[in-house]
């Protein structure tokens, strides 16, 4: 993040990672782990919150400063996904759950759900199937008797 402009603190009492809190130009906010990358920049790394501008927050695991590892990604509409992300997508077992509270889990590559998941419907119906990219062909309703 030394490569950023914006108003930034540190938090260096000893060893471990750097504790910040960092406003960057544009409004969006970070507070959590840096450390520093090999060329002596701030990177996030370990736990911390982003807040962008527009309102869109991710809490979770930073690596080589994208998120990486478990977390939340909360939309202003509110959508929301939890799970694993890898260089700063969904990618991993994840639930994302849609503004109407209807969901899909499973395993998300590249921000799409990618083979055997579930969809349960805002009323409550389970569809369960294979998922590629934007289809979900043969998807099966699951009854409850």
């Amino acid at each position: 993040m030394s490569d950023k402009k914006g108003s930034d603190s540190l938090n260096t009492d000893g060893g471990g990672p750097l504790k910040v809190s960092y406003i960057f130009p544009n409004g969006d906010r970070y507070e959590g782990e840096c450390s520093r990358s090999a060329y002596g920049a701030l990177v996030r790394s370990g736990a911390g919150k982003h807040t962008s501008a527009s309102g869109i927050t991710y809490t979770g695991e930073w690596h080589e400063d994208k998120m990486h590892g478990r977390g939340t990604m909360q939309y202003p509409s509110g959508a929301q996904y939890e799970g694993e992300f890898k260089d700063n997508m969904y990618n991993g077992t994840g639930t994302y759950t849609f503004p109407d509270g209807s969901m899909c889990k499973g395993h998300f590559h590249n921000n799409r759900l990618e083979g055997d998941g579930a969809f349960i419907s805002a009323q409550g119906l389970f569809w369960t199937g294979e998922f590629h990219g934007k289809a979900a062909l043969g998807l099966k309703l699951e009854h409850n008797l």
